[in-house]
C-alpha cells in the first residue's frame, strides 16, 4: 500500500526530471531575429557577458603595450641624442618591424612564444617603436641652441638640462607620437584574437561568422572607434595641461 502514491506519482516525477530546450527564437526580440542594422536590445544584454570583458581587455592590452614601447624608445631615442651613431641601426630595425603584416607577425610570433598574451604583447610593442623613437627625438633635436647654451651658463649639468629644458621643449613631439601609437595599437589589438582570444577583435570575428550580425559588428567595432578618439583627445588635454607656455603662445 505505502507503494501506491509513488507509483502514482511516477509519471510526475519522469516528466519533471525531462530536459528543457530552451526557444531562443522566443528570448530573441525581432530586430535580433530579423538581423536588423541595430538592435540596442542585445547590447544591452550582452554588454556584461561580451562587450565589457572584451572592451576591458582591449583596453589593457593596448596600455601595456604603448607604455613597454615607450620606454623601450624612449632609452633608444636618448641613447640616439646622445651618440649619433645609435640613430640608423634603430631606425632601421624599427622600420623592419613595423613593414612586417601584423597577422603575419602574430603567426611568427605563434610558434616559439605560443597562442598568449605574451605574442601578442611583443608584436604590438614591435609596432610602437618607429613611430615613438622618431618622433622623440625629433623632439629633443628640436630644441634651440641658444636654450641649451643658457641652461649650460646657468651651472646646469647635462641631465638636468635634459629633464629641466629639453624634455618639457619636447613634449609635444613626444605626445604626437603617443597620439599615432595609440591609435594605431588599438586598431592593430582587434587583430590580436588570431592568436590570444582577448579584445574587442572576438565579438567582431564572432560577428562577421553569423550572417554577419550587425549590432554585435556595429557594436565591437564602434566601441573600438571611440576608445581610439577617446585615447587620442586624452592625449590632447594632458599636452595642453603640461604646456601651459603653449596655451599662452598660441593664445
Amino acid at each position: 500500500m505505502a507503494l501506491a502514491p509513488l507509483i502514482a506519482a511516477g509519471p510526475v516525477i519522469a516528466a519533471a526530471t525531462e530536459p528543457v530546450i530552451p526557444n531562443y527564437a522566443a528570448q530573441s526580440s525581432s530586430c535580433e531575429i530579423h538581423n536588423d542594422l541595430f538592435c540596442g536590445s542585445w547590447v544591452s544584454h550582452n554588454w556584461g557577458p561580451v562587450l565589457w570583458p572584451a572592451l576591458r581587455d582591449h583596453i589593457l592590452l593596448a596600455l601595456v603595450a604603448v607604455g613597454i614601447g615607450f620606454v623601450i624608445a624612449m632609452a633608444l631615442a636618448l641613447a640616439a641624442h646622445r651618440f649619433g651613431w645609435v640613430e640608423r641601426p634603430t631606425t632601421a630595425v624599427t622600420t623592419i618591424l613595423y613593414t612586417i603584416p601584423s597577422l603575419a607577425l602574430f603567426e611568427l610570433l605563434a610558434a616559439p612564444v605560443g597562442l598568449n598574451v605574451y605574442s601578442a604583447e611583443i608584436a604590438l610593442v614591435s609596432y610602437t617603436l618607429l613611430i615613438l623613437f622618431r618622433n622623440i627625438l625629433a623632439g629633443l633635436r628640436s630644441v634651440p641652441t641658444e636654450v641649451l647654451d643658457a641652461a649650460d651658463g646657468m651651472g646646469m649639468s647635462r641631465g638636468q638640462a635634459l629633464v629641466r629644458v629639453e624634455l618639457p621643449l619636447a613634449l609635444p613631439s613626444i605626445v604626437a607620437g603617443l597620439r599615432i601609437a595609440i591609435v594605431t595599437i588599438i586598431a592593430l589589438t582587434t587583430v590580436v584574437y588570431v592568436i590570444y582570444n582577448h579584445g574587442l577583435g572576438v565579438p567582431i570575428h564572432t560577428a562577421l561568422g553569423e550572417g554577419p550580425f550587425k549590432t554585435e559588428l556595429i557594436a565591437a567595432g564602434g566601441l573600438a572607434i571611440v576608445l581610439a578618439l577617446f585615447a587620442d583627445g586624452l592625449l590632447v588635454a594632458i599636452q595642453r595641461l603640461l604646456t601651459p607656455w603653449a596655451r599662452a603662445r598660441t593664445g
